[in-house]
């Protein structure tokens, strides 16, 4: 089956026309647009309605807890993903939204072909138009390819099955899936092109959802990182850094870094949906317990709720939307130079985000303890260091897959569920291998 019986499904099933005025959706699949503003309008829509898988894969993790105080409901939406029961998952089950991905790229691919069409609008809007169509397509590709694809790092990427990639607004286009070493490519070389076009290096509070310069440099880290290109990813995190370098201090601050009201908020994009938030208000105890004396994280991020419970205080409300932030860029290269072996430098890094999270007698108690560790010790600290900082945004799910993909275990109505190495990987969607099996297939090059 073909491309245009998934695209176009895509397109009519979000209700695009019910929401955008300037927008039709002919009998094809095409989508008419004219002006700068129309274009922006379409962007815009896709800003809205960019999927909120990364935080959902929080449920797969090790951060949580579900238990008897958790709602039907969510129990009903979530239990499925919580213990890694992907095979007949119940129909009630919230799964991970492929259409909104792959929505995306199609309106993006519809832009950069339609770039020379677009009316009543400057050469430098339709250029920062087009650097984020490119960066967009860039990022959910990086996102599709490890949710349903095995980690760069855990397999021959040249040799194994990525996901489809598409690079044109074509809805004739019969797609199998590429390598995830293609998709991996493609994904820079987007960056590359981005990187040509965008001009914008922040937006105000309020548009701070769109991509800018600094987010290209924020995503180039990430894919290096997750590709093991230890010296790829410093240089990029480094360029972050260099164009961004504000943390937010939480020995002052009232605002959380996670905050798209945050000094190092760099793209507010993805939200955490309340709904969401209210299934995953529980940390794990082993979670909490990473947080050392001192750390001003463990109260500012968690709240109390008894001797031995927390609950969550990251999420809840539209104000905790983060796709890239600077403390991110500080962690990557504290990982990338620890890895490079060079762990004075890799200590360097992670001080100025210690001292934003721990009181005064904590940060020097700390510094004094990861200071003389082995390169194994630095990398495996830092690697917590990513757990206590960036919980339940959404990257823990990816860490574990990179890195040492433990086994965890969850008990559930006398039940118990394993997390093995094959379930890091998610299966391609029932509804998308039935509007295509040619998903299936896959092409080397």
């Amino acid at each position: 089956m073909k491309i245009k019986n998934i695209i176009f499904l895509l397109l009519t099933a979000v209700a695009l026309t019910s929401c955008d005025n300037f927008l039709d959706i002919t009998p094809t699949g095409k989508v008419i647009a004219k002006t700068g503003e129309e274009y922006r309008a379409l962007l815009t829509y896709e800003y809205k309605y960019f999927s909120k898988d990364r935080y959902m894969t929080t449920l797969r993790t090790d951060e949580i807890v579900m238990n008897a105080k958790t709602s039907s409901t969510d129990l009903d939406a979530y239990v499925d993903l919580w213990r890694w029961k992907d095979d007949n998952p119940a129909p009630t089950t919230s799964y991970f939204t492929w259409r909104n991905y792959y929505h995306a790229i199609y309106i993006a691919n519809y832009i950069m072909g339609h770039q020379h069409e677009i009316s009543n609008a400057t050469a430098a809007e339709v250029s920062q138009l087009m650097g984020e169509a490119y960066m967009m397509r860039a990022y959910a590709h990086f996102l599709l390819v490890n949710l349903y694809a095995e980690p760069y790092t855990h397999c021959n990427p040249a040799t194994t099955r990525g996901v489809p990639m598409l690079l044109e607004a074509d809805v004739n286009a019969i797609p199998g899936s590429s390598s995830v070493d293609a998709i991996y490519l493609q994904v820079l070389k987007d960056l590359d092109e981005a990187e040509k076009y965008m001009k914008v290096e922040a937006w105000e509070i309020g548009e701070n959802y769109r991509f800018n310069t600094v987010s290209i440099q924020a995503l180039r880290a990430r894919t290096y990182l997750y590709m093991g290109r230890w010296s790829d990813a410093l240089e990029a995190a480094k360029a972050v850094i260099e164009a961004k370098p504000e943390l937010e201090d939480l020995n002052t601050s009232k605002t959380l870094p996670n905050s798209y009201l945050s000094v190092e908020s760099i793209v507010a994009l993805e939200k955490f949906s309340s709904n969401l938030f209210t299934a995953i208000d529980q940390p794990d105890p082993n979670l909490i317990a990473l947080y050392r004396t001192g750390d001003l994280r463990r109260t500012k991020y968690y709240k109390r709720v008894s001797s031995s419970t927390y609950s969550l205080l990251k999420g809840g409300d539209d104000e905790f939307s983060c796709s890239f932030r600077v403390a991110e860029a500080y962690l990557i290269a504290a990982e990338s130079a620890a890895r490079l072996g060079n762990l004075a430098d890799a200590v360097d890094y992670l001080k100025p985000l210690m001292e934003k999270r721990l009181n005064a007698d904590a940060y020097q108690t700390t510094l004094d303890l990861i200071t003389p560790m082995t390169q194994d010790e630095l990398i495996a600290e830092v690697l917590d260091e990513r757990a206590r900082e960036l919980a339940f945004e959404g990257h823990r799910w990816y860490d574990l897959r990179r890195t040492t993909q433990p086994t965890l275990t969850r008990v559930y109505n006398g039940e118990i569920f394993t997390l093995t190495p094959e379930k890091y990987t998610m299966r391609f969607p029932t509804e998308a291998v039935e509007a295509n099996p040619e998903i299936e297939r896959w092409e080397t090059k």
